[in-house]
């Protein structure tokens, strides 16, 4: 049976009091059976019954507020809120908390795929029985958007790059991409770390932060790296284009 941290029924039972979230489905490591305690942010995705107005966000914002200060507290517990007749429409934004924020984003083709293919439901109906199946096709698809979307942008910004955080995550999302490019499949970050373009002493040290370990890595020769593997994955992406 999957470990599940309280929080998470928590947040929950605190959704279903509100009366109207229908669904809170999980996504992301803890789905994959890639979750670390302390190391890894939890992924989840919640429907609602009708639109997520001002005041259905100001209840959710004081909601996360009152356990990011309690039981969530650094746990990086994230939420993306769907009306559920929006569902279908891959490019409409969502009320999202996350690290501390209520921010407008899309529900991603590869956090679906996540879903579909790894989620279970904490409250309500599993993913299968809200979103369509995912083929292998639409995991090259969900892959290529991340790619030539948000990791192009980052790819035109080398000065983003000396953020640790951004480094670590360029070389663990390139690999993921280049993976499920290849072969329609989904690999766990862990899983990346063994894949990433990066020499024996980087994989070393991201192994050891995957683990909860502090080890710093030389910030802009790591930045230096993880900038041109993206800059090579997101080139190399353009050129497939799948259909």
């Amino acid at each position: 049976m999957t470990y599940v941290p309280p929080v998470v029924h928590d947040l929950a039972e605190r959704l279903d009091a509100l009366e109207w979230v229908t669904d809170l489905m999980v996504a992301g490591s803890l789905a994959t059976g890639d979750y670390l305690p302390g190391v890894s942010d939890l992924d989840l995705v919640a429907l609602t019954e009708g639109p997520v107005g001002a005041a259905r966000q100001e209840s959710l914002a004081r909601l996360h507020r009152e356990l990011d200060q309690g039981v969530a507290q650094g746990l990086d517990l994230g939420c993306v809120y769907v009306d559920a007749g929006a569902l279908a429409d891959p490019a409409a934004s969502h009320p999202t908390w996350t690290h501390g924020s209520l921010v407008q984003r899309i529900l991603s083709a590869v956090t679906r795929a996540e879903l579909v293919r790894h989620g279970f439901a904490v409250l309500g109906r599993p993913p299968t029985a809200v979103l369509p199946q995912v083929t292998d096709d639409d995991v090259r698809r969900a892959a290529y958007a991340e790619l030539c979307g948000y990791w192009a942008r980052a790819a035109r910004r080398p000065l983003w790059w000396l953020d640790p955080v951004i480094a670590d995550l360029g070389l663990t999302s390139m690999a993921r991409g280049r993976y499920a490019l290849q072969t329609g499949q989904l690999l766990t970050k862990t899983q990346a770390i063994e894949q990433a373009q990066a020499p024996a002493w980087l994989k070393d040290q991201l192994r050891a932060r995957r683990r909860g370990e502090r080890v710093t890595s030389p910030r802009v020769r790591t930045a230096l790296i993880a900038w041109r593997d993206a800059r090579r994955t997101v080139a190399d992406a353009r050129r497939i284009s799948p259909a």
